[in-house]
């Protein structure tokens, strides 16, 4: 017996070997270091993991044993521990399979761990030895670079989305085989680079010069093509409502939420799919900010690795509030965030359930989303527009010049108070959508395009980047109760008006500073530093509802 344990110090060097590979965890969207530690000792075969590891990241022991083995190496027969640091954070995820497995053949001296603090390592392991993609890799690789790592092992499926940050080598793998051969020094992985302008240009996303890196803080895009859902999607196509097309342009010129009310078949969805296609190209942080939210959701598609054109979210009105919001037993994105810095439409309002509605109001105040759970805070981003469509009525006829209501004055109540005061003050701008007339249906007269209300809302965006410029405002909606004071000055009739439409209409506080921001939109939409009698009187008349 004294014989074998002799042996075995021998070749091990001892009782203990320690190891440590880097790695990164996701919360929220933003990426966090973790050391990946692995303690071999003699002792009975036990393989134990521990700093808080969730289910998928505790069944990971199985999926790493098995991998060496069939990778064709020794799977050592001793007491291990690993560890995830810092240990007080909850893990979730397969993306530490590879870095535990690394960790345990450098403990095993089968390869050297003397590059290992060099690099980041992340990957799910197949029982075979293969390796597979995992969800929030940017962030990861954000995470890395802000650690000073030379360069990040990603799963090879993953190596597009890896390649949108530059300043770090990226070495896409295919096989647990391959990243022990690299680190034995038998094998040189090539960095991979991808053509991000290429992909930008593809997006409509400005690729000047230096500001090609996303790390770079890019203003504005180009104005060429419209980012939009759908390539046949055009304002020309609807016919007549040129009061609500007026309204869609100043709520896209200022990023301001909008509700629009009307019967069934008045055109409320043909106009709210096709806001998207007036609205301005995503910046560079715009578009890396997105992305990884839609990296952590597991949504990026592995031929397009970065979003560069603006969401747009369309849930059902059977949604859950987990499900608007994010949020369950191991946190997501929900669809407030998977809109962010683009559009979230909301058709038939009033059939979501009035408890799902309610928690839209954090989020549309503080264009952030905090979710609390017993195992982890995280916190998402939710700078989004908001557009929604009702009907008036349960029928959908209330008002109607044509066709009569057939609901009762409770019903009516009751379907408008689905939706709460506080939720609808939260809204700039609320119009009616009355039912398009015969003669506009086949009139000739050619509506405005798409591109040509684009132009006019670009030219008002870059009137107030400038504004802002300094500033984490980029939009007039965006302005707080300073910004306000400042840069919403108004001639001395302009003030009266409003004067008299807080006194009769009985305005809030918060009512007065959105009509404020309104008016503030439309100057800028007729280029004027002031806001005039003219501007003021026309935001007054968008509190319809």
């Amino acid at each position: 017996m004294t014989a074998i344990i002799e042996e075995m110090k021998n070749n091990r060097g001892g009782y203990r070997v320690l190891s440590r590979v880097n790695s990164s965890a996701v919360a929220g969207i933003s990426g966090y270091k973790v050391e990946v530690e692995v303690d071999i000792s003699f002792g009975l075969p036990v393989f134990n993991m521990v700093g808080l590891p969730e289910i998928a990241v505790r069944e990971s022991r199985e999926r790493v044993k098995t991998a060496i083995k069939n990778s064709g190496y020794a799977f050592p027969m001793d007491r291990i521990t690993v560890n995830l640091a810092p240990a007080d954070v909850k893990k979730e995820g397969t993306a530490f399979d590879l870095p535990v497995a690394m960790a345990i053949l450098a403990a095993s001296k089968i390869v050297s761990g003397e590059h290992f603090k060099d690099y980041f390592i992340l990957g799910e392991l197949s029982l075979d030895g293969r390796i597979k993609s995992v969800s929030g890799v940017l962030p990861s690789v954000l995470c890395a670079r802000e650690h000073g790592a030379r360069g990040v092992i990603v799963p090879f499926e993953s190596r597009l989305e890896a390649s949108m940050v530059k300043g770090i080598e990226v070495l896409p793998v295919k096989y647990l085989g391959e990243v022990v051969e690299f680190f034995t020094g038998i094998r040189r992985i090539e960095p991979f680079a991808s053509d991000v302008n290429a992909i930008l240009a593809s997006g409509g996303v400005s690729v000047d010069g230096s500001k090609t890196n996303l790390s770079d803080n890019g203003e504005k895009g180009t104005e060429e093509e419209p980012c939009d859902v759908g390539s046949a999607l055009d304002y020309c196509d609807v016919a007549g409502q040129s009061h609500a097309k007026r309204a869609l342009e100043i709520a896209a010129a200022g990023g301001h939420n909008i509700c629009m009310a009307g019967p069934p078949g008045s055109g409320k969805t043909m106009l709210a799919r096709r806001i998207i296609t007036i609205l301005p190209p995503l910046s560079f942080n715009e578009a890396l900010e997105t992305t990884q939210v839609y990296s952590v959701a597991g949504l990026l598609k592995e031929d397009m690795p970065l979003v560069t054109k603006r969401p747009f979210r369309s849930p059902h009105h059977t949604i859950s509030s987990p499900g608007l919001v994010g949020g369950g037993l191991r946190p997501e994105p929900g669809e407030v965030s998977l809109a962010h810095n683009g559009l979230l439409f909301l058709d038939e309002l009033p059939e979501f359930k009035r408890n799902v509605l309610e928690v839209l109001r954090q989020p549309l105040e503080d264009g952030v989303i905090r979710i609390s759970r017993a195992g982890a805070k995280v916190k998402y981003p939710s700078v989004f527009m908001l557009v929604a469509a009702m009907n008036p009525c349960p029928c959908g006829y209330f008002g109607d010049s044509v066709r009569d209501c057939t609901c009762t004055e409770s019903q009516i109540q009751r379907y408008r108070a689905r939706i709460s005061g506080p939720l609808m003050d939260r809204i700039d701008i609320h119009i009616q959508v009355p039912a398009v007339s015969y003669g506009e249906l086949t009139g000739n007269s050619c509506a405005e395009t798409s591109s040509q209300i684009r132009k006019r809302v670009m030219a008002a965006r870059d009137i107030q980047i400038h504004r802002f410029k300094g500033k984490s405002v980029f939009c007039n909606s965006g302005m707080g109760s300073r910004d306000i004071k400042i840069f919403c000055e108004m001639e001395t009739a302009a003030s009266s008006i409003l004067e008299m439409a807080v006194d009769r209409l009985g305005l809030s506080a918060r009512a007065y500073s959105r009509v404020l921001k309104v008016a503030r939109t439309i100057a800028d939409l007729d280029g004027s530093d002031e806001i005039l009698r003219q501007h003021v009187a026309e935001a007054v008349q968008y509190r319809e509802l």
